[in-house]
């Protein structure tokens, strides 16, 4: 082959080879910034954690389905989310909104996906995880861009940790309780992100509140207006362990209806108890009523004694109690920690808040069904009872 005609061949070849090259484009960068690690809840194991998506692409981006995978077998996603289901899962970061399909997320937006994934008995829990988040390009008239066209990107890739949750005694007595929380809510535990000290959190991942029922599902007698006429306003809250009080506060005010004005940050959880659990966990106990406070910070409590009193200080819709745990001393400090509670008894559920709402009865369990639970976490919407 002469020199010539060598020469045609290699550029000829060089430009079939940066044809053929996949193209390369900034898209999203995807973090998980807590890892999970497996909290036992209703017979499976739940994996909670946060997706931290930011956008460095130059267009607008839509995220249209997310696969969380088993990066030692990803070759079939644990689960999935796609389209409004997804947008639905996921708030941009400060307004807790989430994307609207015809805008995306723009260029340098950081938006937060909420993820849970259900191991089911008898199958192991993953030891990492990694994500595959699929998108298109939004042009600035709202329509799909066909210059750029649809892509996907992987990453997020986090350990699961193995630290066990930590074991609790029931925070009240008797019952029935509705277990209210749920990572869809648009103003719910999970969605409340806190940027202080130079660094967001969730504190409130695990919260759960609480509300009394009667036998016929009802939380109030009367009219629920007023503070007085529900269930749970006034009953006693326990300490879960043998603790150290890190904090409280005891005088805040609370209205006597239902009708309840904004309060600034710093006063959310109206009166509260801050417990130290040791092993860098502390609960938190929030919406306590006023007056009713029985300890002070340097005091040591007891499993099952009584600290205080359900009521409606601070940010509330409706007397109940806040509680959670998380590695912060004071409610809004750290990040929430999974917790299970060593026993209790599970009556049913409720199909939707709606219906919890409407005052209507709860679905109960199959008669053979096993209604003693140990050393586990009330799923969303169940109705419990403590045991003495």
């Amino acid at each position: 082959m002469s020199r010539h005609l060598l020469a045609i061949w290699l550029l000829s070849c060089s430009i079939g080879a940066v044809a053929a090259a996949p193209t390369v484009r900034q898209s999203f960068d995807l973090q998980v910034g807590t890892a999970p690690s497996a909290v036992p809840v209703d017979g499976s194991r739940l994996l909670v954690y946060e997706l931290h998506v930011t956008n460095y692409a130059n267009a607008a981006l839509l995220p249209t389905r997310l696969d969380v995978l088993d990066a030692g077998r990803p070759e079939r996603p644990l689960v999935s989310w796609v389209g409004a289901a997804l947008l639905a899962r996921t708030a941009i970061a400060g307004s807790g909104r989430p994307p609207e399909a015809a805008q995306g997320l723009a260029p340098g937006m950081h938006a937060v996906m909420y993820v849970e994934v259900v191991v089911p008995a008898g199958e192991s829990v993953p030891r990492q995880l990694t994500h595959r988040l699929a998108y298109e390009a939004i042009a600035p008239d709202g329509t799909k861009s066909d210059a750029r066209g649809p892509g996907d990107v992987q990453g997020g890739n986090v350990s699961v940790g193995q630290r066990q949750p930590a074991i609790i005694s029931a925070p009240l007595r008797s019952g029935p309780w509705i277990a209210i929380y749920g990572a869809s809510f648009p103003r719910g535990h999970r969605r409340v992100l806190f940027a202080l000290d130079g660094q967001a959190g969730i504190p409130a991942r695990f919260a759960i509140d609480w509300i009394r029922l009667d036998a016929g599902g009802r939380h109030s007698r009367g009219d629920e207006q007023d503070v007085a006429n529900w269930l749970g306003h006034g009953e006693d809250v326990l300490a879960v362990a043998d603790a150290t009080v890190v904090a409280t506060r005891n005088g805040f005010p609370e209205s006597r209806t239902l009708d309840n004005p904004a309060h600034a940050l710093d006063e959310a959880s109206g009166n509260f108890v801050s417990l130290d659990l040791g092993d860098g966990r502390y609960a938190h106990y929030e919406h306590l009523e006023p007056g009713s406070v029985r300890v002070r910070a340097g005091d040591r409590v007891r499993r099952g004694q009584v600290i205080g009193a359900l009521g409606f200080s601070g940010d509330s819709t409706g007397p109940h109690l806040h509680f959670h745990v998380s590695d912060g001393a004071a409610p809004l400090a750290g990040e929430g920690q999974p917790f299970v509670i060593d026993g209790y008894d599970l009556l049913g559920h409720y199909r939707s808040l709606d219906e919890f709402a409407a005052g209507k009865p709860w679905q109960p369990l199959p008669a053979d069904a096993a209604r003693q639970q140990r050393q586990t976490m009330p799923a969303a919407s169940a109705v419990v009872e403590f045991r003495p």
